[in-house]
């Protein structure tokens, strides 16, 4: 069987992957048994290259992937596994892809995941101990054969056997600000960097956003990265359903809805139309220059067969014209590239530099932010020097003396929320706490999952990654967004000095060159 990875970068075919989506219940339940009937179809179709399976969808409970993927996997077909950050740590992620790899299992999906919607006796706490630019990094670091660390970050001294993971992501940029579009692209050169290997994108119906993100990828160094196009099977219902919002981060207008509403109305309830364009999906993808599709929302294998015949009857170039049919984009909704007027797509020679922001989150609590930073934690700057050599002589360096700590708690806390993380990430999100303004303590990069740049979890407002991009690009920094090391948070540093953590380099920012040295530290407060 030739993998997905050997697919990928041994040929150049154009690949189609299907999706089988987990259910609720063991494998004796109906709903089991008939999406194993499924997979067991789509196993003996040759146009098939691979098969996903969902991990927990939309954040609701469900049979683990690995028990409907065994069973493709001992059939001889790729399979590809969802792995998500809502439900396990750190510690549980990497001992699932251990189990993973050792079944066989080495193509992996890699993503943030929704936030939980349910569970027994109501709720699921969520985790999201890592976010997905982490996991891929962990991923990448088991492809390695990474050297595990004490609780100190001191070597164990046993490098662990090399995984074989192709590891995959998921992007979007179906959105409607450019606050939320931009920090997209810049969280996908940061997944890429952190070792992803094929991207998917989020399910969309709009051919110029298409044509965009490839654009990007290759105006940006990411060309070489296989991209692989999300087509849907709509219908009426789940029309409906994504128009609501119900689904976070997927958006379907309301020119959209109404055409898939009247078609529904039709004596096949609109079958043929919604096969059909599925396939005009398909040939657009291909046309674009994508290595492949990921069928989604489709559960019959019929469905897929028929789907697949269609797409093969379109001429070469018909991919234009469907191109031009399947634009549902919203009114004033941000593209980083003009319009090109020959194909109605983005135009490689006029990316849209967007228009000033006089942002509303730009306000004295910034300024009075970055005027402390730049004050206390800048390379080389007296009151830099000075806490690191306060810190290192205190009585417990882990707080730093006494009465400075009483001064970070209470103003962090006032003007940020704090939640004392030790692990601070406020310089790299424009001053933003990631702990207590969003969801997912996100601190890579946005998750997929905002609305006209509202976080999915609606109490927590604006999402923090549209709010800092604004606030950047009033300055006009806005390149400046996720130019940070890649940060994985330091739980055991909870509860003690994200100040002193920071200057005497034990937080995330030491896994870059420090702006102070122990030593220098030293010599210049001496001074």
């Amino acid at each position: 069987m030739q993998t997905l990875q050997e697919k990928l970068s041994q040929t150049s075919q154009f690949l189609v992957g299907t999706e089988v989506v987990s259910v609720r219940g063991s494998m004796a339940e109906q709903s089991a048994v008939k999406a194993g009937a499924f997979a067991k179809q789509l196993v003996k179709c040759p146009a098939i290259d691979w098969i996903s399976i969902t991990d927990n969808a939309g954040g609701n409970p469900q049979l683990a992937p690995q028990a409907l993927g065994k069973p493709i996997l001992d059939a001889g077909k790729e399979v590809v596994i969802h792995l998500t950050c809502k439900d396990l740590n750190r510690n549980g992620l990497e001992s699932e892809a251990w189990l993973l790899n050792s079944e066989g299992f080495h193509s992996i999906l890699a993503m943030t995941g929704d936030h939980p919607s349910s569970g027994i006796e109501g709720l699921a706490k969520p985790v999201f101990d890592i976010d997905s630019v982490g996991l891929i990094s962990m991923l990448n670091k088991m492809n390695q054969g990474f050297d595990p660390k004490d609780g100190d970050g001191n070597s164990k001294g046993q490098r662990l056997e090399k995984t074989r993971f192709c590891i995959g992501a998921v992007t979007t940029n179906y959105k409607l600000r450019e606050g939320e579009v931009m920090p997209q692209y810049f969280k996908l050169r940061k997944k890429i960097e952190a070792g992803a290997q094929f991207i998917i994108n989020q399910i969309g119906f709009d051919s110029r956003k298409d044509s965009e993100l490839r654009l990007y990828m290759d105006q940006h160094g990411m060309k070489p990265v296989p991209l692989i196009g999300n087509v849907y099977l709509l219908n009426p219902r789940v029309a409906q359903l994504f128009h609501e919002g119900r689904i976070p981060g997927i958006v379907l207008t309301q020119p959209l809805l109404d055409l898939c509403l009247k078609h529904g109305q039709s004596a096949d309830g609109g079958r043929s139309f919604f096969c059909e364009f599925a396939a005009k999906r398909i040939a657009i993808y291909r046309g674009l220059g994508y290595r492949g599709v990921y069928l989604a929302g489709m559960h019959n294998f019929a469905v897929i067969e028929r789907i697949l015949e269609i797409e093969r009857t379109f001429a070469p170039d018909d991919w234009k014209q469907f191109a031009r049919e399947i634009r549902f984009s919203r009114p004033g909704e941000y593209f980083h590239y003009a319009e090109n007027p020959a194909t109605g797509l983005a135009d490689v020679a006029a990316p849209n530099p967007g228009a000033k922001i006089k942002s509303k989150h730009v306000g004295p609590v910034y300024h009075l932010s970055k005027w402390t930073h730049d004050l206390m934690f800048s390379p080389g700057h007296a009151l830099t020097n000075c806490g690191a050599y306060l810190c290192r002589h205190s009585a417990d360096p882990s707080q730093g003396p006494k009465p400075m700590r009483v001064l970070e708690h209470l103003s962090k806390a006032v003007l940020f929320q704090c939640k004392d993380c030790g692990d601070c990430s406020l310089p790299e999100i424009a001053f933003l706490c990631p702990e207590s303004q969003c969801a997912k303590n996100q601190r890579n990069g946005p998750c997929g999952g905002t609305r006209e740049g509202r976080c999915e979890v609606d109490r927590y407002g604006d999402c923090i990654w549209l709010r800092a991009y604004e606030r950047l690009k009033h300055e006009g920094r806005e390149q400046d967004l996720l130019q940070h090391v890649l940060v994985v948070q330091n739980q055991g540093l909870r509860g003690t000095s994200s100040w002193a953590n920071f200057w005497l380099g034990r937080d995330h920012t030491a896994k870059k060159d420090h702006p102070t040295p122990p030593a220098e530290a030293d010599s210049t407060a001496k001074h």
